[in-house]
């Protein structure tokens, strides 16, 4: 190295930023980025730019690309509060992938992108190891990412993450509202838990209760931050199970991934427009951490289903003379599956709806009755 170099790697050191950090993170991580690299993958981990083969597109008879892109929001401030960062990165792949199967397509590659005050190779060989996990499990290379060092505008224990997937869909199985006719049968898929959404109120009603993310809680069944980041359900996998199988061909028409704008608002925006449902609150039961939250905030589990999944992570508008059998394959993956309401398109007063939403003018739906205890 010489002089000149010298000096100057000395002065970006001086300005907060660690590039040899950065490496050690890199190869912290290779591994399980490694993982998910099948034959379609070239270049390896490292390149500036990640390689996909896309020749298997030539045998559809008419690709579409989809592609998504999102972050997780203020929940990796739980993450960052009692330094646990291997479930972040899942729940990453689930706000981006999980969109990817709404429209039917099989995910093919995602890349990330980490913002921090400081690298500390540790945590985002942990943050991207999770990464790496999901999109195994869900079929998805990883293929590439950035990790950036922002010292003076980030402090030293702050990230952000956010990440983009692009898959493949044939243009005659694009999943969508255009499908759904009179009769289809909602399916509910559980959630996990919160998932990704609302963190911001979650946060706003702790520090109002003066609980600490770090406290033990007999009601959060241990420590309030952990119990709070249990990551995001995957429902890629299950999802492309029934979408190829050809005894189901067909079954699903439309697909909603609850997330922001709550329950009602995201079902609404694949339903035709004309098209209503009465999405029945006693089929189920929310997860006691709604409960608990709704609790604290001296509020109805009512009030929150335009934030909160409150127990439900997505929708499958399903053929009814296939409902049973969705609901049956959905379940011997582990997720549970239920009906919860029927499309009609029969005339009626829509007053008390939600009608569409994020631009999308689609179905009507308002949720009606009580939880189940």
């Amino acid at each position: 190295m010489t002089e000149q170099q010298q000096s100057s790697s000395a002065s970006y050191a001086e300005a907060g930023v660690d590039t040899a950090a950065g490496d050690l993170a890199v190869e912290l991580m290779k591994s399980a980025v490694s993982r998910t690299h099948g034959p379609d993958v070239f270049g390896g981990v490292g390149g500036f730019a990640g390689l996909f083969d896309v020749s298997a597109l030539k045998d559809f008879r008419h690709p579409l690309l989809a592609t998504s892109t999102d972050g997780v929001g203020t929940k990796v401030a739980i993450a960052q509060a009692i330094d646990k960062h291997d479930t972040i990165g899942q729940d990453l792949v689930g706000m981006v992938v999980d969109d990817i199967i709404v429209v039917g397509a099989k995910p093919l590659f995602m890349t990330d992108y980490i913002a921090c005050g400081k690298v500390v190779p540790k945590r985002i060989a942990e943050i991207v190891t999770g990464i790496a996990r999901a999109c195994e499990e869900t079929g998805t290379a990883l293929v590439g990412g950035e990790t950036a060092e922002h010292p003076g505008l980030l402090g030293p224990d702050d990230y952000d993450v956010a990440g983009a997937a692009v898959g493949a869909v044939e243009a005659d199985a694009l999943l969508g509202a255009e499908r759904v006719r009179d009769g289809d049968v909602v399916v509910a898929l559980a959630s996990s838990g919160l998932h990704s959404n609302g963190f911001s109120l979650v946060r706003h009603i702790l520090a109002k209760n003066g609980i600490s993310f770090t406290d033990h809680s007999d009601d959060f069944g241990g420590q309030v931050g952990e119990a709070l980041l249990e990551p995001t359900r995957l429902y890629t996998a299950p999802l492309l199970k029934v979408l190829q199988n050809p005894s189901l061909d067909g079954a699903i028409h439309s697909l909603s991934h609850v997330t922001g704008g709550g329950i009602a608002a995201n079902l609404a925006r694949v339903l035709p427009v004309g098209s209503w449902v009465e999405v029945d609150r006693a089929t189920w039961s929310p997860s006691p951490v709604f409960r608990i939250l709704s609790d604290l905030a001296g509020s109805s589990l009512e009030s929150s289903e335009g934030t909160w999944n409150l127990g439900i992570g997505m929708f499958a508008v399903v053929a009814p003379n296939k409902a049973a059998a969705v609901v049956s394959a959905i379940a011997a993956d582990g997720i549970p599956a239920w009906a919860v309401g029927t499309v009609s398109t029969s005339a009626r007063d829509l007053a008390g709806f939600e009608q569409g939403a994020k631009g999308v003018d689609g179905g009507a739906v308002r949720l009606t009755g009580a939880y189940a205890s």
